[in-house]
């Protein structure tokens, strides 16, 4: 019998690392569907396009499977497995109808906690201690399909979500190679998601790093964390100008008083510190004006120093 022909769909670093596992295994992949990069967009991530063009597997971008002209060309690839890893469109329900051994996404959080978009990005924000990859079935709904294989990673209190994301694509990829051998034999396991505990976000934007200082220290390094390098980062604004913070420590100790008026931002010796609405202080360890060079330590409390005392200081 002929190895199953696998149609697979997928983009950025989960996509990239589980087309490369695809390729080792010797999985007769017969086409891959991927996204043009988008040249308003930092790609931080390899390429599966050109992984698939350097294995000599067709590559096609930005399909529109609700066309009826796209729908005709996967059929006729007559596919007979479906993946889907990081692949930034809903397919459409017609699409995966045409395979008989399934259709599975591979998603990055643990199901059914964070369905949507930006998964990583949204644990790290909400302060989450943990989240991980989940292989599950394809449905109209997204991230809603029963659960074939899931791994947990471990969130650290300082981690950013490019370091998070670095651990659940490793998980991705244990997941896959474990069910792997399943999907091809139509045999993969499922358990329904508990749809009841479900959390669902949406699509992340630049501007919603937009530090709001009436928040809490916590939320507010979180926040920091959850959209620092390579993402566009939390920033605040100075005046006319624009702070981009990248790096914060947060410092439980007791609000000084009486309490600093949130999003005050000053230097004490060589570091530079900033209040939160909780009168909480944060230490800001990497940071920069505009599009100045990044800075940090004496460095940054003194290019922080001299904007503050202009602002103090009003126009000339």
């Amino acid at each position: 019998m002929s190895a199953p022909r696998v149609v697979v769909f997928a983009y950025s670093d989960v996509g990239h690392d589980c087309l490369a596992l695809l390729l080792e295994r010797g999985v007769n992949v017969v086409a891959l569907y991927s996204h043009a990069d988008n040249p308003a967009e930092k790609i931080w991530f390899p390429s599966a396009s050109k992984l698939a063009h350097d294995a000599g597997i067709p590559v096609r971008l930005d399909a529109d499977l609700k066309s009826p002209r796209d729908l005709a060309d996967l059929q006729a690839l007559e596919p007979e497995l479906l993946l889907s890893f990081y692949y930034r469109d809903l397919i459409p329900q017609p699409a995966l109808e045409t395979v008989r051994l399934g259709a599975f996404n591979m998603h990055g959080s643990l199901l059914p906690k964070f369905r949507g978009r930006a998964p990583v990005n949204w644990a790290v924000a909400l302060g989450a201690r943990e989240t991980g990859a989940t292989l599950h079935v394809m449905t109209q709904l997204a991230d809603a399909g029963d659960i074939v294989d899931q791994e947990a990673v471990a969130i650290g209190p300082d981690d950013t979500a490019f370091e998070v994301q670095a651990r659940v694509r490793e998980a991705a990829v244990r997941v896959l190679s474990r069910q792997l051998d399943a999907m091809l034999a139509g045999t993969a396991p499922r358990k329904p998601q508990d749809h009841a505990a479900a959390t669902k976000f949406g699509r992340r934007k630049p501007a919603d790093g937009e530090i709001d200082w009436s928040r809490p220290a916590a939320d507010i390094h979180n926040l920091v964390r959850a959209v620092s390098h390579p993402y566009p980062g939390a920033f605040t604004r100075l005046g006319a100008d624009t702070l981009y913070i990248w790096r914060t420590k947060r410092d439980d100790r007791a609000a000084p008083e009486p309490r600093p008026k949130p999003g005050s931002i000053r230097a004490e010796g060589t570091l530079a510190v900033a209040f939160a609405g909780d009168g909480r202080r944060l230490d800001l360890l990497r940071a920069q004006v505009n599009d100045e060079p990044e800075l940090g330590g004496a460095a940054l409390a003194e290019r922080l120093q001299t904007l503050t005392t202009k602002l103090q200081a009003g126009p000339a």
